[in-house]
């Protein structure tokens, strides 16, 4: 019994050190050999330290066991996911996969929420929540992170609680982070990794501080940029250091304001980088020229990852010496290699039940309906990110988090929500050759209610003046009834045949109760009565101009509208589909329409006037670039007094844009009134290049007629258009070229920023 006993706790001793990468002992043909330990040290650098992954591509693939990880900035990130089993084969399948153009903004991930919310989007470039009375602990930069922090959450799963980074993680490591009360160095060996690689890329003015206890801590990078000396603090015998800095700048390299900030930085990044680099046993310097610390496309995160992995090949020799040197042969390779399968987005894990902290019992409800909690038993990286989202969007809470806590039979979900925001400010700002310029700004209000209800404010400045409030009810179910009041002061141009005929200018007074809202993610459906009430105040024209009778009415409406769009981007769609109608019974007294004569002076009375609107849009791609978007679309008039005011008109490339009723017609720029029976087809060619520009062609062609029977008997409208576009976070960029057979003269088009 004692010998059996005996040569199990042998047995299991040996397995113990066979398995063990962090240990400095290698066991080779039952001979005990120790060797050196070997740390990693990876420099900031913003996206160019999308490099280290390619060195530790060639690291693994040399057989070099590391047992020591250090990193500053985005070398914390790489080093700290490394350090938890994310192997660089993993890690270059993770960096690809994410927006990066939305991870290091504050934009909320919008794929889920409802399809207001989803436009609400993008309308505005900017959006920040406001806490009214309350210090803003996430104040202090441009972006506040959250999106960075959910990120760090996901990919650390398992290892988001305070740990000991040198005994609770696969393989030791630390970060550094500044202090900016006092300019002191943080070293980060414990607390919670997620938070740590958070604080040590918090840029200053570009990423808010992370305040942890009295310290307020920023990129790590302004006291040690490279912490060779942490290594060998922990015990490194052998250290290999990657970094990403560009060649010394010189005064003729001193070209503008961010070539100056950009020195300023590299500078005061130097704090003991000669005294590291001293200490340093193999120095491998990525060659990143060409790419900034902002350089997160996917084609320069595929360059950078590839100088990488080639610098380290070209050193492959010297990695191989070394490897001697640390006291392995050349065959060698650890026998544990990260054994972790990174649960990057896509495993679920087993459920075992939801706690709520900081939130009160109406959110719980709301947030167990909307998802279905009580019957969802799995939960994985997309729905942590729906939930959170949720919570900042539907819920107004400042930050949102989603925790995963092991249990015996899966894990438990816990949602802690931040503090309340005041208010939500939304600002979007946009340049055409049209209007010029125009600024939009809204504000969402939460009010303090048994059901919750937002307040949304809005305000438009330029030739089209709006001003508007709305009030939105939140019961359990999700019907969201609204109340809206809005004023617009209308300057409109108004074309014949391309000539500009006359310009109306008018002001727009418009209430409606929408009791039926029901708002899902791509469905919108609603029931509604408006008032609209039209007060003329100027039309100028030339003596040629069709004459318009406008005179001051109010006209009060039944209104349903049936809204639905899976369309995967709201400008360039590559797959999905849009259809919008509508109905409208159009009155003066709630049932009939007033008869005017040519002198504007009421005559009589007759049926209200029905107006049904509708189009639909498919994506068809082929390949990964050229998508095919064919569309049909048209507005049709059912009665016998037709008010000026709401008579169909088409130009431009979206649907009301400058009038509720405008209808986008390729190769007209402006608008131009049509007969009351309208509808047209269109077929757009997109074609992406490089990452986020695009080309566009787009044909249509259209029928008008006074009376639906006449439909087919007129002249067909025909249009061209071509234009390029940049994709920007700040909206679209770009210009269109057009030609028509209604106008007869090519148009230009010049666009800068989201549609509103």
């Amino acid at each position: 019994m004692k010998k059996s006993l005996f040569i199990t706790i042998m047995v299991a001793c040996l397995s113990s050190i066979v398995s063990a990468q962090t240990d400095s002992t290698v066991v080779n043909q039952n001979k005990v050999q120790h060797r050196a330990k070997v740390g990693v040290v990876l420099s900031g650098g913003g996206a160019k330290g999308m490099a280290h992954i390619g060195v530790l591509k060639v690291l693994e693939k040399a057989g070099i066991p590391i047992d020591i990880v250090t990193g500053t900035s985005m070398g914390s990130i790489i080093g700290g996911l490394y350090s938890i089993g994310y192997n660089a084969n993993a890690l270059d399948s993770m960096v690809r996969v994410q927006d990066w153009s939305y991870v290091i903004t504050d934009r909320e991930d919008m794929r889920r929420q409802s399809l207001s919310d989803r436009q609400k989007q993008n309308t505005y470039a900017f959006t920040t929540g406001l806490t009214i009375g309350k210090k803003d602990m996430q104040a202090g930069g441009f972006v506040k992170g959250k999106n960075l922090a959910e990120l760090f959450q996901q990919l650390c799963t398992g290892y988001t609680d305070s740990l000991d980074f040198s005994r609770d993680l696969r393989i030791p490591f630390a970060c550094v982070a500044t202090n900016v009360i006092d300019n002191s160095e943080v070293d980060f060996h414990s607390g919670r990794l997620p938070q740590a690689m958070r604080a040590s890329m918090a840029i200053p003015a570009a990423f808010s501080p992370v305040r942890i206890g009295d310290k307020v801590l920023v990129d790590g990078g302004l006291k040690n940029n490279y912490p060779a000396d942490i290594a060998r603090q922990m015990g490194a015998d052998i250290i290999i250091g990657v970094t990403v800095q560009g060649a010394p700048k010189v005064a003729e390299d001193m070209g503008g304001t961010m070539s100056i900030l950009s020195q300023i930085i590299d500078v005061n990044c130097k704090n003991k980088y000669d005294e590291n680099l001293a200490i340093t046993d193999l120095h491998l310097q990525v060659d990143t020229k060409g790419y900034g610390s902002a350089s997160f496309s996917q084609a320069a995160i595929d360059t950078l990852i590839r100088r990488g992995e080639e610098l380290a090949m070209r050193h492959w020799d010297d990695i191989m010496a070394l490897k001697r040197r640390i006291g392995v042969d050349d065959n060698y390779r650890p026998t544990i290699l990260h054994p972790l399968r990174p649960r990057v987005m896509s495993e679920k894990q087993r459920v075992s039940g939801y706690s709520f902290e900081n939130m009160t019992p109406q959110d719980e409800q709301f947030l167990r309906q909307k998802f279905h909690l009580n019957r969802l038993d799995s939960i994985d990286a997309k729905m942590e990110q729906q939930l959170t989202t949720s919570m900042r969007v539907d819920l107004f809470y400042q930050t949102a988090e989603c925790q995963l806590v092991p249990s015996s039979d899966g894990v438990r979900v816990v949602l802690v929500a931040g503090n309340r925001k005041s208010a939500q400010l939304h600002a979007g700002f946009r340049f055409d050759t049209e209007e010029y310029a125009t600024v939009q700004v809204g504000l969402d209000v939460p009010l303090k209610s048994a059901v919750p209800v937002n307040t949304s404010i809005t305000l438009r400045l330029g030739k089209r003046l709006k001003a508007g409030g709305e009030l939105t009810f939140h019961p359990r179910s999700f019907t969201r009834p609204t109340i809206s009041y809005s004023f617009r002061r209308n300057d409109i141009d108004v074309y014949m045949n391309g000539d500009r005929a006359y310009n109306i200018l008018y002001n727009q007074f418009q209430g409606e109760l929408t009791p039926l809202n029901f708002d899902l993610k791509n469905f919108n459906l609603q029931f509604s009565l408006r008032w609209d009430y039209m007060h003329y105040r100027n039309k100028l024209g030339s003596d040629d101009s069709p004459q318009i009778s406008l005179k001051n009415e109010h006209f009060i409406s039944y209104r349903a509208r049936l809204n639905y769009n899976s369309e995967d981007n709201w400008y360039f769609p590559t797959r999905g589909v849009r259809f919008d109608a509508e109905y409208a019974f159009v009155t003066n007294d709630f049932r009939k329409m007033n008869v005017r004569d040519a002198d504007g002076n009421k005559i009589g009375k007759a049926t209200g006037v029905s107006d049904v609107s509708a189009n639909w849009r498919m994506s068809l791609t082929f390949g990964s670039r050229f998508t095919l978007q064919p569309m049909l679309y048209g507005r049709l008039f059912i009665g016998d007094v037709i008010p000026p005011v709401f008579g169909n008109t088409i130009g431009g490339d979206w649907f009301g844009h400058y009038v509720e009723q405008q209808m986008p017609f390729a190769g007209i720029g402006n608008i131009e009134y049509v007969s009351h029976q309208f509808v047209a087809a269109q077929l757009q060619a997109q074609l992406r290049i490089a990452t986020n520009n695009y080309m566009l062609l787009r044909v249509a062609g259209g029928q008008q007629a006074d009376d639906l029977e006449d439909l087919l008997d007129t002249k067909t409208l025909l249009g061209i258009q071509a234009a390029y576009y940049y994709n920007t976070m700040f909206g679209p960029v770009g210009a269109t070229i057009g030609y028509s057979n209604r106008t007869k003269k090519p148009y230009f088009f010049l666009n800068l920023g989201y549609e509103f």
